[in-house]
């Protein structure tokens, strides 16, 4: 039986198709977007004249060089409207101001005394009101809010959070009673995942894996242009594969994990013990020994490549992702990790295997939670995932 779409559902699919498109493209005319989706050009003007009034497009100048009536491009208003992403960590909660497309206007860290959720949402509140503040941003301009956290999250809800000792934590309400925005609550990871769909390497691929190498290890899962969040939230948590029955404790409690051994901090502390170093040396201290030729430092990070790779060739022939792209602060380990991972992929995997792309800036896991507010623009069935104050 055929379903049945009311005039109002027509029209939010008219639009989605329509942003989606520009966002993918750049700029077309009116005409243009009719032959590329399939709409009559009346209803095209129709929806374009309504975006354009309500501040999400604008027209450009004229096409140069067409004969008669110029054809006018629209395209995506980007500056028009603003969101915060805050990307809740150990100690501190990294906050940006965006435009629509996730570039940052504003970004700033406040410090977090601990994880107890209350008080979790009160510096997320503070960070939002100082960020407009500081910003001059008018408020109405503001979509909504994102916030990531580490751990396996369901309607606005973190299920868990081993990093944190959260448990059923209602974070996205907690915050948006503090704030009257629209919030929206997301795994760091696949907050990531979905800027990386929406803007950036993801752009123009359907099946995606977004590796996140950082205090944890996570592969997020991106297919037909959607994050895939599983039965309970969790899909893509490779870091809690077990690399290792007798290795050493994860924060999740069990031995072995893929991330007890290869996660950032784990590589850092074990060439720090193994070489000797003084304590508090960084992932930078690592990178420059390795440079300067330290086949400890090289040795541990080819070790950390191939452990990770093999694990991701199982999570291939699973998902089968065209790229993977990785994020984190282990990027800053360039090809002494990812050369040895490429190749244990390869030797794991039964056909080509994906490209491994990093793609890393410092405010990246903020621009991610970002992108949880605006890309309701872009999928309007995402409104139904916001946590609002009734």
């Amino acid at each position: 039986m055929a379903m049945k779409i009311d005039q109002g559902t027509a029209r939010a699919l008219n639009r989605r198709l329509i942003l989606n498109l520009l966002r993918e493209r750049g700029a077309l005319s009116r005409a243009e977007i009719a032959a590329a989706v399939g709409l009559s050009g009346a209803t095209v003007t129709f929806a374009v004249g309504d975006l354009i009034e309500e501040g999400l497009l604008v027209e450009g100048p004229p096409s140069k060089g067409a004969t008669g009536r110029r054809p006018i491009p629209v395209e995506i208003n980007y500056s028009g409207l603003l969101a915060v992403g805050l990307k809740v960590m150990v100690g501190s909660v990294e906050c940006v101001l965006t435009d629509l497309s996730t570039t940052p206007l504003l970004t700033r860290t406040f410090s977090l005394p601990d994880q107890a959720p209350e008080t979790v949402a009160d510096i997320c509140a503070r960070a939002v009101q100082a960020l407009l503040a500081e910003g001059g941003s008018e408020a109405s301009r503001l979509i909504g809010i994102g916030i990531a956290v580490p751990g396996s999250v369901q309607d606005g809800i973190c299920r868990e959070s081993h990093r944190f000792g959260w448990r059923n934590v209602p974070i996205a309400s907690m915050l948006a009673e503090r704030v009257h925005v629209p919030v929206w609550a997301e795994d760091d990871t696949n907050a990531f995942a979905l800027a990386q769909q929406l803007f950036r390497l993801g752009l123009h691929h359907k099946t995606v894996g977004a590796l996140a190498i950082v205090a944890g290890i996570g592969c997020a899962v991106i297919i037909e242009g959607a994050v895939h969040h599983g039965f309970t939230g969790s899909a893509g948590k490779i870091g809690h594969t077990n690399h290792d029955p007798s290795g050493l404790t994860c924060e999740c409690g069990r031995r072995g994990c893929l991330q007890a051994h290869f996660a950032e901090p784990a590589i850092v502390a074990r060439w720090q013990k193994a070489s000797g170093q003084s304590p508090g040396v960084t992932r930078f201290d690592m990178v420059a020994a390795a440079q300067a030729g330290d086949t400890l430092a090289k040795d541990i990070l080819a070790e950390a490549g191939r452990g990770i790779g093999r694990v991701l060739a199982v999570y291939c022939h699973v998902i089968d992702p065209e790229i993977i792209v990785v994020g984190g602060e282990a990027v800053a380990f360039g090809d002494f990790l990812f050369d040895p991972m490429r190749q244990a992929l390869a030797e794991g995997m039964l056909w080509t295997p994906p490209p491994i792309m990093p793609d890393w800036v410092d405010n990246s896991w903020a621009q991610g939670a970002a992108a949880l507010a605006t890309r309701q623009i872009f999928d309007f069935a995402a409104q139904d995932g916001a946590t609002k104050l009734e």
